[in-house]
């Protein structure tokens, strides 16, 4: 990572309506060669749901282009047809770069501005209708390749072949698999969710979900969020 991520895609979407839908969605992304990146994301790219998509904590989305390949085997037509890179809404396209290379908190430069890496991606039902399988989000939520998202540390213009430049790394020990794992397997794992819990630069959802997991010994109901009813 010393030489840095080459951004192979940089990419922005318009509201749509989603596979048919009523749903309204920024998912169906284009590709651009430039644009300003603020503390809200990039200029012009939309979102459906202004609620769980977007804003500050969640200002660009990044997926690993590396598990299309693999996705591509396991699904069906059409879905499979699908995976290409774009699919999952994705601002940033990269090579090379997974979950098990991002931390907790990272931070990063990017043409002009500076990336913080707040959260993991959090898959929902939206993802089922995008791809025409009824249970995708919870796949993608159990295979720990959701993608994740950044805030903005300082806005900037960023452009396709500009370079991710790791500047600063406080949580080497929490690469974002781990946080996964944490989420949605060893999910009462108490020791670890008290570190979580201590990893300030986490987004503030992210961080009362997990202390409330310490709190109640519980794990929250994913169900609305997953299927969309619930």
């Amino acid at each position: 990572m010393a030489s840095g991520i080459v951004i192979r895609q940089l990419r922005i979407g318009s509201l749509t309506k989603l596979a048919g839908t009523e749903t309204l969605t920024g998912i169906y992304k284009r590709e651009i060669d430039s644009a300003y990146l603020g503390v809200n994301g990039l200029n012009d790219d939309q979102h459906g749901d202004k609620r769980h998509h977007g804003g500050p904590e969640k200002a660009l989305h990044h997926f690993a282009s590396d598990h299309y390949a693999r996705l591509r085997r396991e699904f069906p037509e059409p879905a499979s047809g699908h995976c290409q890179p774009g699919a999952f809404g994705e601002n940033l396209v990269t090579e090379g770069f997974t979950e098990t290379d991002v931390c907790a908190g990272d931070t990063f430069k990017l043409g002009e501005a500076i990336l913080q890496v707040s959260q993991p991606r959090q898959p929902c039902w939206r993802l089922n209708l995008r791809f025409g399988i009824p249970d995708m989000s919870r796949r993608m939520q159990n295979s720990l390749g959701t993608g994740w998202y950044y805030r903005v540390l300082q806005p900037g213009m960023v452009s396709k072949e500009d370079k991710l430049m790791l500047k600063e790394r406080p949580h080497e020990d929490w690469p974002l698999s781990r946080v996964l794992s944490v989420l949605y397997e060893n999910t009462l794992n108490l020791n670890a969710l008290a570190s979580m819990a201590d990893i300030n630069e986490l987004s503030p959802n992210l961080k009362e979900l997990v202390k409330r997991r310490l709190e109640t010994q519980q794990v929250e109901d994913w169900e609305r969020r997953l299927v969309g009813r619930a």
